[in-house]
C-alpha cells in the first residue's frame, strides 16, 4: 500500500476554502486536469460522481466514478474510487484547518496499484505527489484571487 500527503496554506477563511473546494460541479473550473464532472447520485452528505480528465499526452481520456462524503462540522472529506481502473483501491482524505493567515488544506491518498497496472505504487506515488502540488497551488491561487476581488470595491463609472 502507498500513501501520499500534501498540504498547502490558502490565504482565505476556512468557509471560503471549504465552499470552493467542495463545489463539485465547479471542479472543471477549479482543477486544470478535469474536463467534466457529472453528479450521478446524492444522498445526505455523500455524492457519487463521474470525473473525466482532459486527454493525456497520448490522447487517452481517463474517466472514473468516485464517492465523496463531506463532514462540514469536522472540516474533512472522505472519498474513494468506485470504479478503480488501474488501482486496487484509492481512498482519499481531505482535511481543513484554520491557521494563522488562512486555511491549511491537506490531502492524504492511500492506494495500491493492481498487479497488472501499467505502473507500480512507486511511480504513482511520485505522479500523485507532483500533480497534487500543481493542483493545490492552482486552487490556492484561484481562491486567493477570488478573495482579493471580493474585498476590492467595484470602480463606479461617472
Amino acid at each position: 500500500m502507498a500513501r501520499t500527503e500534501n498540504e498547502i496554506t490558502v490565504a482565505a477563511p476556512v468557509d471560503v476554502v471549504w465552499d470552493m473546494t467542495n463545489d463539485l460541479p465547479a471542479w472543471p473550473q477549479l482543477f486544470s486536469e478535469y474536463a467534466s464532472l457529472e453528479i450521478l447520485e446524492q444522498e445526505g452528505d455523500t455524492t457519487r460522481f463521474r470525473l473525466t480528465m482532459h486527454p493525456d499526452d497520448n490522447g487517452t481520456v481517463w474517466s472514473w466514478v468516485s464517492e465523496r462524503t463531506v463532514d462540514r462540522e469536522g472540516l474533512s472529506v472522505r472519498a474513494r474510487r468506485v470504479e478503480t481502473g488501474p488501482f486496487a483501491h484509492m481512498d482519499i482524505h481531505w482535511q481543513y484547518s484554520e491557521v494563522p493567515g488562512g486555511t491549511l488544506m491537506k490531502w492524504t491518498q492511500d492506494f495500491a496499484m493492481k498487479p497488472d497496472a501499467p505502473v507500480d505504487d512507486a511511480w504513482m506515488t511520485d505522479n500523485i505527489n507532483r500533480n497534487s502540488k500543481v493542483q493545490m497551488a492552482l486552487i490556492r491561487d484561484k481562491i486567493e484571487q477570488r478573495e482579493r476581488e471580493s474585498r476590492t470595491p467595484a470602480v463606479s463609472r461617472r
